[in-house]
């Protein structure tokens, strides 16, 4: 899935989320990050500190990549 927009991130971030079984709690947890914050985050709230978020899918085994456009 191309990654266009905080909620295209965020439901990426919540699948790959309880395909490991894991709760918000434990993600905040393994992030260092606090629960509210992963919660917004999978909802696709812009506010989403973008180097946390990345942080948070590198927990997760989520690859992230930048192509140039044409």
């Amino acid at each position: 899935m191309q990654i266009l927009n905080s909620k295209d991130l965020g439901t990426i971030i919540r699948k790959k989320r309880k395909e490991l079984g894991l709760t918000q709690t434990q993600l905040a947890q393994l992030s260092g990050v606090g629960l509210r914050f992963i919660s917004e985050l999978e909802r696709g709230k812009e506010s989403a500190r973008i180097g946390y978020a990345i942080k948070i899918a590198s927990n997760l085994g989520i690859d992230i990549s930048a192509e140039s456009r044409g």
